[in-house]
């Protein structure tokens, strides 16, 4: 049997088309998607796309991509959830959910300061003071200052309470030392949230704090990590006695834990967009196959069938949890972590299902990234591992 449209797989929906049935709230979001379609038709060019859909961010792509960050900030289309008074819209859940299906239908990139918007900021209005909102929010929203994240290190892995890199106190400044790896951005961020161990006496999820640290700094080094894909799309950092000044300390002294319990609500509260993500190169891939007349078996139709009903899975619970968000409820500690196991075991078979059906032309273009890719997204984000760990303790009641 060819691929058709007898599985109803996925249909096509049109940029700007009505709210999904599954789409929460219908109060504002119409006008939303009125709105931004009408924007990105008039300033989404061609090369922003493609630099958007070169996979990570690298050489070639980050300046075209800063400088779009720039054209969605001044448009107060950069951070929609950000409050009115720091760049945003204070925009709902519904709005935020409606924002990401529509620049998902055009392919259009948010900003390239992804990690600054997404995760320092909201811990910077959380616990951050006067100065440092009004100093570091704005060129953030911008993409004029990107920002990278100091968490994971050799020895500890998505272990963050077994950090090693200290800052000392000395006078009004800490001293830091110590390694970070996998650090999204680091070759091209000009400041970095870093986690240390302030009191290296402490139990282990105490005595750590959180800092605002300029790269470039004298001390700070950063070297490019290549990945399988042939990106260098991480990096890896350096601190030898690297001197900041006590202000940069965000939040209290020794309270990073919490700064990056605050940090990482978000984190996995933006992980509810995956299943966009996942349906778009699920729709990419049924086109490519039915433009090159591949003859599907019926094990092969069976998987398509499959996913998708995976991926509507995904968006069901995501949907639904983002109602309850969104009529005042709080997310459930689990749910990210559950969205970050289906979209990774959903990644995967993806690649596998792309060289079963095109064959060769599954390793060619794009796919080849994302086929390469793939094995890593299991670890990206948070192991898997550790998330089972999360949906057992914290969603089923398991013990540890």
């Amino acid at each position: 049997m060819g691929i058709d449209g007898s599985l109803a797989l996925a249909p096509d929906r049109a940029p700007g088309d009505g709210p999904d049935p599954g789409s929460p709230g219908p109060e504002r979001h119409d006008e939303l998607r009125r709105s931004l379609t009408d924007w990105l038709r008039a300033n989404l060019t061609p090369e922003v796309v493609a630099a958007g859909q070169a996979g990570m961010v690298s050489t070639e792509t980050v300046e075209i991509l800063r400088a779009w960050n720039r054209v969605l900030a001044d448009a107060g289309w950069a951070a929609i959830s950000w409050p009115a008074e720091y760049g945003g819209r204070d925009a709902s859940v519904a709005e935020q959910l409606a924002f990401h299906e529509v620049m998902t239908g055009f392919k259009a990139p948010g900003p390239v300061n992804v990690i600054g918007v997404a995760n320092v900021a909201p811990a910077i209005m959380a616990v951050g003071t006067a100065e440092q909102k009004d100093r570091y929010l704005a060129p953030m929203l911008r993409g004029d200052e990107i920002w990278c994240q100091g968490m994971s290190e050799p020895d500890s892995g998505s272990d963050l309470a077994s950090l090693r890199t200290t800052a000392l106190a000395d006078g009004g400044e800490f001293v830091i030392n110590g390694q970070k790896t996998w650090n999204s951005l680091g070759q091209y961020a000009d400041w970095c949230q870093l986690y240390a161990r302030t009191d290296p006496t402490a139990p282990k999820h105490k005595g750590i704090s959180c800092l605002l640290v300029d790269m470039r700094s004298p001390g700070v080094e950063a070297r490019p990590l290549r990945t399988m894909t042939g990106e260098a799309a991480f990096s890896e950092l350096f601190f030898s006695d690297v001197r900041v000044p006590a202000t940069a300390l965000l939040g209290p002294i020794h309270e990073g834990w919490r700064v990056a319990m605050t940090t990482l609500s978000h984190e996995r509260a933006g992980v509810a967009r995956l299943h966009l993500g996942l349906t778009a190169r699920f729709n990419d891939l049924l086109a490519e196959a039915r433009q090159s007349g591949v003859e599907a078996t019926s094990v092969e139709r069976d998987r398509l069938a499959q996913l998708y009903a995976f991926i509507s899975c995904m968006r069901w619970m995501t949907t639904r949890e983002l109602e309850a968000v969104g009529r005042g409820g709080q997310p459930s500690p689990a749910m990210g972590s559950l969205a970050k196991l289906m979209w990774a075991r959903a990644t995967q078979e993806l690649a596998d299902l792309a060289v079963s059906l095109l064959g060769s032309g599954g390793l060619e273009g794009a796919w080849t990234s994302n086929f390469i890719a793939a094995p890593g997204v299991s670890i990206a984000g948070g192991t898997s591992d550790i998330n089972r760990n999360i949906v057992a303790e914290h969603g089923l009641g398991l013990p540890r």
